[in-house]
């Protein structure tokens, strides 16, 4: 139990205690960016650039170890992820635009492209005998307790630095959500400001990949949004505690998988947001299937009592 406990209280050493701050900060980006991205209904698109970013993280590997000798570098690493995500995300908007597809048709092209090629290169990798490429697979599911600590105070610095950008678009996010029109009439653009959200989302998939992988990113996203969706109506509210929820299942996430090495961070993270999910799916207020149901039964209670009356009526 120590063990276990250590961790959760930033115990188990400053590399750990960084890496789990970080994920927390993680939590708290996603969570807001998700917010935004399930009010504007862009969820999935987010699960199409995680997946894409995969053949630019091995070009990257590969264009390092050809270059400088090392392909494990981070930032180099954290760069090909970006411009492949991005070029995905271009292809979704292109395709989306010329009405070739329709944009859920689209996405799902696009995932399968990419995550398709980036298996293909990494497959390739895996056969070369070089040095380092283990290293990679941290990317796919994530692993906090792994980092070095430079990189995790990069991730920590990252998210917090997102988390910023966040708040300072807030009022232009929020017009976007719920009345592009009137943003298009006071000079904001509903495409540019499509395309803020998408490099929110962008930054935040990029900087998630140490932590939960790629495979996972989109639990990041989207759980802590849709728990905060059941629970209150207001985006002030929604915000907050979409943030609360996406630190606290980051921040436990990280701790289980520093002290239990075998268990992957990413689904470390996302079985504790999933809790969370589950249990405000039945308990919460307005939303919640306890709610719904006593709803139900007191209809049924009303409609039986009226229908007595209406058959004792004269």
């Amino acid at each position: 139990m120590t063990d276990l406990l250590s961790p959760l209280f930033l115990g188990a050493g400053y590399n750990s205690a960084v890496a789990t701050l970080g994920a927390a900060f993680l939590g708290v980006a996603g969570g807001l960016v998700g917010t935004f991205l399930l009010l504007r209904r862009r969820i999935m698109l987010a699960d199409a650039l995680s997946h894409a970013t995969l053949p630019g993280l091995v070009l990257a590997f590969l264009g390092g170890l050809a270059l400088l000798g090392e392909g494990r570098i981070l930032p180099l690493l954290l760069f090909g992820a970006a411009a492949s995500a991005a070029l995905a995300g271009l292809a979704v908007q292109g395709i989306v635009a010329n009405r070739r597809l329709a944009e859920d048709a689209a996405i799902a092209s696009v995932l399968a492209t990419f995550y398709g090629a980036g298996t293909v290169l990494l497959s390739h990798l895996q056969s070369l005998p070089v040095a380092g490429q283990a290293g990679l697979q941290r990317f796919l599911l994530g692993s906090a307790a792994g980092m070095l600590r430079a990189e995790a105070e990069l991730v920590a610095a990252l998210a917090g630095l997102l988390v910023l950008l966040t708040g300072l678009f807030t009022k232009e996010l929020r017009l976007l959500c719920f009345d592009p029109l009137f943003a298009e009439a006071h000079g904001w653009p509903a495409s540019r400001l499509d395309l803020l959200l998408q490099g929110l989302l962008l930054a935040l998939l990029v900087i998630s990949l140490q932590i939960v992988g790629l495979v996972l990113a989109l639990a990041v996203v989207v759980l802590p949004a849709a728990t905060a969706r059941l629970w209150t109506d207001r985006l002030g509210r929604m915000l907050a505690l979409s943030a609360a929820i996406g630190a606290t299942g980051g921040w436990v996430g990280a701790a289980l998988s520093a002290a239990l090495p075998h268990l992957p961070t990413g689904p470390a993270i996302v079985v504790a947001l999933a809790t969370i999910f589950l249990a405000s799916l039945i308990v919460a207020p307005q939303r919640g299937v306890l709610a719904l149901a006593a709803r139900r039964r007191r209809l049924v209670r009303m409609l039986a009592v009226e229908g007595i009356e209406r058959a004792g009526s004269p």
